[in-house]
């Protein structure tokens, strides 16, 4: 597929104005296709030639005015439109289109539970022509009057309200302008809970196998919450005219912010019994999506560059609005736990990129595509957080209402969108904008304390790195049962072009200081001599729990610097871990621990001992746990970590208990890989688990431990299912297999495969595109490998052939997680 290049958007935008789509699918067939029936209304400003984008199995015909235009010039999703004269013109387009088992495009579903098949759409950024023809950049905007055909007992969803006019026949309105990627369509025999608020219609769908297990009330009060509040703060209402949730199945994002249709993998459909953090991500998650509304879908970039425009705001508004309208008041401590050092981490690799690139920077939708990352959401919502501290939340609030009203349904740039800003404030945005939003990296901050007199202290705060910080600096003193006591703090200012800023603070200098107390900037912390030490002995002390998270990630960024030994991290969590009260925390402490620094810091000799220490304190957490949500966040390590197979088979044949955790459909799956792992299982035993349960997450969790199995002919089997020439597997299918497929006990066993894996990943990423080429970089990396031969030709790979950008962008940044790893190792 020919990809769109920033220039050629530009030349259309300049010669065309779109106003309207009209769209009839034909979702009634059977087999691998539906029918797309697409006309569209424009404006030719000046004599042209141009190209529309469409993708389809078969066209059958298209006429421009009235006049057949030759179906056999359509060549790589481009058909071009020569000779347009000024004035109004009407394309019609009728196809066949194909559905997608990697949700790029019409995405279709069938069921394993129960038969019954489920289609939705996923047109994101360059996937709607797959749907149906269009002038596919997002200046374009135009408005959109979508109908379909579906078997009489579907129901048909779309970006505004479906009415069925006679069984099978569905008819829309016309919705405000929008842009292309934003065209939503979804058939099905849905199960859906609907209400009405505030004089709205909602609704919240999901397939009718996970209907019982549809937490619709929460799902309600979240949504309505979030919906009050974004009216608190935004001047523009709502702008569209209902406001629909699908969980989706097979989903290859978290989610998707159609206008009035927004679609949510429906992992987030719980048929297990969850912990409340994943309570938590799924609410922040509807409320970023809700954020879209305005940021992205009422305003919306003109170009990719400005992708930080949507994202970046929905995250920043998702977090903070549950934290003040739910009860999950501490999600900005689950933020920096969980989505900043993610920001971070992509921040530190040679793909990184500015927030807010260089339009320049952009130059295709390929590029572009690589940008929604780490950076793009965490980055970004973190120096929204210093923004808003540092202009004051009132001004912040102000410039972005100026901001709604001025480009209400159009498009707007980053300089438009500090255009709005500075009506409102005296400080420099545009200053700030260059320092934070132009630049890679983080700064460092480091405090040095120093006694002045009897009565004052000096802190002196070291930063390497150009941006200026508005910060907290906290304060404590160590009383003599070890308790800490937090003084007084005022907000602090960090000019941009000064190394060091000295400040002069009451009292003698303290046993512990913070910097970047309650996590108002963006930046890597570390701590004094006198300061780690206290906290070597006191870290759950901190009475704070951001402040706490804030100095656990700084502990976890440590390590992957090598500024400490894996092993002074691993005596740092039994110590603190068993005393820590935010489940949040102790669950990416515990991810961490057993998910990177044992299986890829630690040499593979130390492992045995390290997995035996984790398996102790995943035992005295539990035994210590006061309530279910502490254990069910410690149960996946403590199962991860076995050792003695009699705990976890006791558990499953109802002979033992696993300290009072209840055994449901999805905590036995993860027993029984990790059993697969022992080697206590056998492939006919895990063909006897996945017919009693017959459901997608069955499907997903059998595959996991298939390609678990220790032998030689089930790696091989795994290994044809996602690379063979004939891998059909889906999006989820295959990320679920190549999760089985690396444990770090059959480091032997897969060891033929490190030789394969590059070039075969590489033909793959030729042949399936894009879902399909980044999970193959990524789920399907040799994580356990820690091995120099395998970053030598990873780098050999990368330089010598030509990967398609999704499959180079995560080669890219798993090989420099190895070359960390092994620096790691070797420091």
């Amino acid at each position: 597929m020919t990809t769109l290049s920033r220039q050629e958007a530009r030349t259309r935008a300049c010669q065309l104005t779109v106003h309207s789509y009209t769209i009839h699918l034909d979702l009634s067939r059977d087999g691998d296709t539906f029918g797309s029936t697409t006309t569209i209304h424009f404006t030719a400003h000046h004599q042209a030639d141009t190209f529309v984008e469409l993708r389809p199995t078969t066209l059958h015909g298209v006429t421009l005015d009235g006049r057949p235009l030759d179906v056999g010039l359509l060549t790589d999703g481009r058909l071009p439109l020569t000779d347009l004269t000024a004035g109004e013109h009407t394309l019609y387009v009728t196809a066949d289109m194909p559905y997608s088992r990697t949700s790029e495009g019409m995405h279709r579903f069938t069921d394993p539970a129960d038969g019954r098949t489920y289609l939705y759409s996923m047109c994101f950024q360059t996937e709607a022509p797959r749907v149906y023809a269009c002038f596919d950049q997002p200046d374009l905007k135009a408005t959109f009057t979508v109908s379909a055909t579906t078997p009489e007992d579907w129901t048909f969803l779309t970006n505004s309200v479906a009415t069925q006019t006679r069984p099978g026949h569905w008819t829309s309105p016309a919705t405000p302008p929008l842009s292309t990627y934003l065209m939503a369509a979804a058939a099905g025999p849905y199960h859906s809970h609907t209400f009405t608020h505030a004089g709205l219609p909602f609704g919240v769908h999901t397939r009718r196998s996970l209907a019982e297990h549809l937490d619709a009330e929460e799902i309600q009060r979240v949504t309505t919450a979030c919906y009050d509040h974004y009216h608190t703060l935004f001047d523009e209402p709502y702008p569209f005219d209902s406001y629909d949730q699908l969980f989706a199945p097979e989903l290859n994002a978290g989610a998707m912010e159609n206008p009035g249709l927004v679609v949510l993998t429906d992992s987030y459909v719980h048929r297990s019994a969850t912990t409340d953090n994943e309570h938590a991500v799924r609410a922040t998650t509807i409320a970023h999506e809700m954020a879209h509304m305005w940021f992205g879908n009422l305003v919306t970039l003109q170009w990719w560059d400005d992708i930080w425009l949507n994202e970046s705001f929905a995250e920043y508004m998702g977090t903070d609005v549950i934290a003040r309208t739910t009860r999950w008041t501490d999600n900005w401590a689950r933020f920096t736990t969980e989505r900043k050092t993610w920001g971070c981490d992509a921040d530190q690799r040679p793909s990184t990129h500015p927030i807010a690139p260089d339009p320049e920077a952009v130059p295709d939708t390929a590029t572009a595509l690589q940008n929604f990352d780490g950076i793009s959401y965490a980055k970004g919502a973190s120096a929204l957080r210093q923004l808003a501290a540092w202009l004051g939340q009132e001004d912040f609030l102000a410039g972005l209402n100026t901001h709604f009203t001025r480009h209400r349904f159009g498009n707007a740039t980053l300089g438009d969108f500090l255009d709005n800003l500075a009506r409102h404030t005296n400080r420099d945005v545009r200053q700030w904008a260059e320092r934070w939003l132009r630049t890679t990296g983080a700064d460092t901050l480091v405090p040095g304390v120093a006694d002045k007199d009897a009565n004052t202290w000096l802190l002196h705060v070291h930063k390497r790195g150009g941006r200026p910080h508005r910060l907290l600096a906290a304060a404590f003193d160590r009383a003599e049962d070890g308790t800490l006591t937090a003084r007084p703090s005022a907000h602090t200012d960090l000019p941009a072009d000064e190394a060091t800023t000295t400040l002069t603070l009451p009292g003698g200098p303290p046993d512990l200081v913070v910097l970047n107390d309650q996590d108002l900037t963006y930046a890597k912390v570390r701590f004094d001599e006198r300061s780690w030490e206290t906290l070597a002995t006191a870290l759950t002390s901190v009475p704070d729990p951001l402040t706490r998270v804030t100095v656990w990630s700084a502990a976890r960024d440590m390590v992957r610097d090598a500024d400490i030994p894996p092993g002074e991290y691993l005596r740092l969590v039994e110590t603190h871990l068993p005393r820590e009260s935010d489940n949040t925390t102790v669950a990416a402490v515990l991810d961490f621990v057993h998910g990177t620094l044992l299986d890829r810091y630690l040499d593979p000799a130390d492992r045995p001992d390290a997995l035996g220490r984790l398996h102790e304190l995943t035992t005295r957490l539990l035994a210590d746990a006061e309530d279910h949500d502490r254990r069910l966040t410690v149960l996946p390590a403590h199962i991860g970590t076995v050792t003695r197979p009699t705990e976890l088979t006791a558990w499953l044949d109802g002979t033992g208990t696993l300290h009072g955790v209840p055994l449901d459909a999805d905590r036995r799956w993860l027993a029984l890989r990790r059993l697969t792992v022992l080697g206590q299982l056998t492939a006919a035993e895990l063909d006897e688990e996945a017919a009693a349960d017959r459901t997608a997450n069955g499907e997903q969790a059998a595959a996991r431990c298939r390609a678990a199995l220790p032998d030689a002919a089930a790696k091989a089997r795994a290994w044809e299912l996602m690379f063979g020439a004939d891998s059909v597997l889906s999006n989820y299918l295959f990320g679920a297999t190549a999760q089985g497929f690396w444990p770090a006990e059959q480091r032997e066993l897969t060891a033929p495969y490190l030789k394969r894996y590059f070039p075969d990943a590489l033909a793959l990423a030729h042949r399936r595109g894009e879902t399909v080429a980044r999970l193959a970089g990524r789920q399907a990396f040799p994580h356990t490998a820690v091995e120099r031969s395998v970053l030598e030709e990873g780098r050999r790979t990368l330089s010598e052939e030509e990967p398609p950008p999704a499959l180079r962008r995560a080669l890219t940044d798993e090989l420099d997680d190895l070359a960390r790893a092994l620096r790691v190792r070797e420091a």
